[in-house]
């Protein structure tokens, strides 16, 4: 060979070499395009390992269509989730789809760090009127949605048959109201062995937010800018809660603190129990076939809040496209139908329920479903968790006697306006 030739060779390996290395396939945050192969990596974060199972089945399906795609799913315990995804995603790092909530959809999307998918949408023509309607109003920031839905909760009214049979009171039914659970908790009240009628559960998603709605009132109106809690709808809901606490026939403030209401239920103190979707597997192991349930009674209004679980993009992922496709597989009618035979949780496409109400074969958990007629999307706004810290301060105090729920409720409204407005600056 010339040396002519033997300088070319040599240069085109030296032009090989660079080429290689520029392309690199380096483990980076967001969005790694590298990876064995020239395979583009999806990373995909959530906080529950209890989804492995079917999280693993519906990302096979994805991969089928995507076969030069890695995704690697990583599980982070909850305590850690949320300090963990918001310092990487600040970094401009962090996974490329991940598990959002509620409470913090409206801080992380104003921050811009996760992605409107507005134009993802409107491109694929996709149909978001397959979700349930209260969670694609939680997951709406400024009119476009940041978060596909994929599973929710809702709230209904646990009771206990054997504590119903021995005081020969009538189950519960879709028909009851404030009035009929006033009439039957003292019959249902057994003070000499520590039995209460109902529990008013001093919590804002299973108790006071359902009670507020059902008074025809309001967490938040609609734009975000006031609060309803200084109003005389929220202020009869709260009094209604605290005449059972009052009279013996609920565990106070103190014993609800001391014991969550959902262990005190669960080991039979009391016969019912407004709790969620989600809490069934729990109450059914801990009382088996005494347990039943039905739709929240209703007050002025029927009302159940609604919370539920969503899919989002890093709003810099290298890799929109990939996570776009994962995302509506893992929201779509199989990825659902997956999450809903697992016994999880509702999923938030309609009509793919049906896995889930099979679950728990001695449980009309229809009613948790029906209750979405009538759903109420969960409170947020931007600074959700900084007005939701005052609630808790006053409605507590408020409970355990320090002050009138009046005082409180007028100090919660102004606590929560001052929050809100400084939102809009």
């Amino acid at each position: 060979m010339s040396k002519k030739a033997i300088s070319l060779l040599v240069m085109l390996v030296m032009v090989g070499s660079i080429l290689a290395a520029c392309s690199g396939n380096g483990s980076g945050s967001s969005g790694d395009s590298g990876g064995s192969g020239g395979k583009k990596t999806l990373n995909v974060a959530l906080w529950d390992e209890n989804a492995k199972g079917f999280i693993d089945k519906t990302i096979a399906l994805y991969k089928k269509d995507h076969p030069n795609v890695d995704v690697k799913v990583t599980y982070t315990p909850w305590d850690d989730y949320w300090t963990k995804l918001k310092t990487s995603l600040a970094g401009k790092g962090g996974p490329d789809v991940f598990w959002m909530n509620g409470p913090n959809i409206y801080a992380y999307a104003s921050a811009g760090l996760v992605k409107d998918l507005k134009p993802l949408i409107d491109k694929d023509n996709f149909d978001t009127s397959v979700y349930t309607p209260a969670l694609v109003d939680l997951y709406t920031y400024n009119s476009d949605l940041y978060g596909i839905p994929y599973f929710l909760d809702s709230v209904g009214l646990y009771y206990n048959k054997e504590i119903f049979d021995k005081a020969g009171v009538k189950y519960p039914d879709e028909n009851w109201t404030w009035d009929t659970i006033t009439e039957n908790a003292p019959k249902l009240t057994d003070k000499a062995n520590g039995i209460y009628g109902f529990i008013a559960n001093a919590a804002n998603q299973t108790g006071y937010y359902n009670f507020i709605s059902q008074a025809g009132g309001y967490v938040l109106n609609p734009d975000k800018t006031k609060s309803g809690f200084d109003t005389p709808e929220a202020l009869s809901a709260f009094e209604w809660m605290d005449s059972f606490m009052k009279n013996g026939y609920s565990p106070n403030q103190q014993q609800q603190l001391e014991t969550e209401a959902i262990q005190l239920f669960g080991s039979g103190k009391a016969a019912m129990f407004p709790g969620l979707s989600v809490n069934a597997p729990q109450l059914h192991e801990m009382l088996g076939d005494k347990l039943a349930v039905t739709t929240l009674p209703a007050g002025k209004q029927k009302a159940s809040i609604v919370h539920g679980l969503s899919w989002t993009i890093n709003n810099n992922t290298k890799n929109e496209l990939e996570a776009w496709d994962l995302i509506k597989v893992l929201t779509g009618k199989e990825g659902n139908t997956n999450l809903a035979d697992s016994g999880f949780s509702i999923p938030a496409y309609k009509g793919t329920e049906e896995g889930w109400l099979k679950s728990i074969p001695s449980l009309n958990l229809k009613v948790f479903v029906d209750s979405l007629a009538f759903g109420v999307p969960y409170p947020v706004s931007e600074k959700t968790a900084e007005w939701q810290a005052v609630e808790t301060k006053e409605i507590q105090d408020a409970f355990l006697g320090k002050k009138s729920f009046a005082d409180a409720l007028k100090a919660t409204g102004q606590g929560t306006d001052k929050i809100l407005a400084e939102e809009k600056k």
